[in-house]
């Protein structure tokens, strides 16, 4: 019994060992043959394979870049001044708006200064007017002769003296103001804290050490660092208009931001061929971060006529990308192709013609010489509602 089972497994295993063989070797005889003028046998399995023909279409051209994000606020807070930290009014790592009270530094030194400019000032209001009523009194006796000359520019000197002490008063009502409003530390733009470097308690020294860092968040910048030769089709597009870019963070490609370039550095750094540009991002949920690594990809014009093909029909080999299109009397071909933009389930390419038919599967059964069966297939759709162009250098 345990014969007969050995028998039967080495049967099968010839049995596949020659399917396997006549797979292989029957595409280079049949090309043989029809380089003889001769004609397929008429038992030969012929592969059927679904093809499309090339879609021509415009299509965005995008240029791809690894790229930082950075902060367009970025300040440490510090208090303007002295005193003992009172109260911290937000955690850390808040997001606040801009006027928001962040720390307060104990007023009371500051109140009481302000309230002595104020007293002065009421003061000095009296004398001059004490001063005002004299001199009056003094224009009159002045005219009929019974008040000096000197006496009488003595008066005027005084009025004019009370009048410049209120005038410091007044300068030192606003300074003690100020003093008392620094105390109060708040958000001169709406961003995000970060971690307090002055518990409660601390003495507060003017310039001295900070209390909190704050970013903004929302717009942000990324910059990048393009080559130089794409200068010369970025410019184009800025020239023409407004040059759209778009951020994607590793790994999550189906969220973006959008935003625009703002900025082109004027020179071209000798060492990398490279300069230094900068889109302005809209970041209203917060989702970049400054200092992120992301990828940026510029909207650098319209190509209208591209051939597109199926994502799904491209292979790749020693020499390159490839597809395999069908040829004369159904024999496979294989065409060399350059990769552009692609759109949705579509990349554009290079290399071929509009009227090419493609070969979309069973692309591991075929190579070129094979005969095949197309069997036709609707012309593929892209998503319009997915933009995924990049270019591939």
């Amino acid at each position: 019994m345990r014969v007969w089972k050995v028998a039967l497994l080495g049967i099968v295993a010839l049995g596949v060992g020659a399917a396997y063989y006549y797979r292989q070797t029957f595409p280079m005889l049949l090309a043989e043959v029809e380089g003889q003028g001769g004609a397929a046998p008429p038992h030969a399995f012929v592969m059927p394979v679904p093809v499309t023909p090339v879609v021509k279409r415009a299509v965005g051209i995008y240029l791809d870049y690894a790229a930082r994000t950075e902060s367009i606020n970025d300040i440490t807070l510090q208090a303007r001044v002295a005193g003992y930290l009172q109260t911290q009014h937000v955690p850390d790592g808040s997001d606040v708006k801009q006027g928001d009270l962040l720390y307060t530094i104990d007023p009371r030194d500051y109140q009481a200064a302000l309230d002595r400019a104020k007293a002065e000032k009421q003061r000095d209001v009296a004398a001059r007017d004490y001063a005002s009523s004299n001199l009056q009194r003094g224009t009159e006796l002045s005219k009929s002769g019974w008040l000096a000359k000197d006496t009488f520019d003595q008066r005027s000197s005084l009025l004019r003296q009370s009048e410049a002490a209120i005038n410091i008063d007044d300068a030192a009502i606003r300074t003690a103001e100020l003093n008392l409003e620094y105390t109060q530390i708040r958000a001169p733009f709406a961003g995000r804290l970060g971690k307090n470097q002055a518990p409660i308690g601390t003495l507060i020294s003017v310039a001295g050490a900070p209390l909190n860092t704050l970013v903004q968040l929302d717009p942000i910048y990324v910059t990048f660092n393009p080559a130089e030769a794409d200068l010369d089709t970025i410019e184009k597009v800025r020239k023409s208009g407004t040059v759209a870019a778009e951020v994607f963070v590793p790994g999550e490609d189906k969220r973006s931001y959008k935003g625009k370039i703002t900025f082109v550095d004027n020179a071209v750094d000798r060492m990398t061929g490279t300069l230094t540009a900068r889109a302005t991002i809209a970041n209203a949920d917060h989702g970049l971060l400054p200092g992120q690594y992301v990828r940026i990809r510029v909207h650098a014009g319209e190509n209208p006529e591209a051939f597109m093909v199926p994502q799904t029909a491209i292979g790749s080999s020693q020499l390159g990308k490839y597809v395999y299109v069908v040829g004369e009397k159904n024999i496979v071909a294989q065409k060399l192709v350059t990769l552009g933009p692609s759109e949705g389930d579509l990349v554009s390419v290079v290399g071929l013609n509009d009227k090419d038919v493609v070969i979309t599967g069973n692309l591991q059964k075929i190579g070129p010489g094979s005969p095949v069966q197309p069997l036709t297939a609707p012309p593929p759709q892209a998503k319009a509602s997915i933009q995924t162009g990049s270019t591939v250098n």
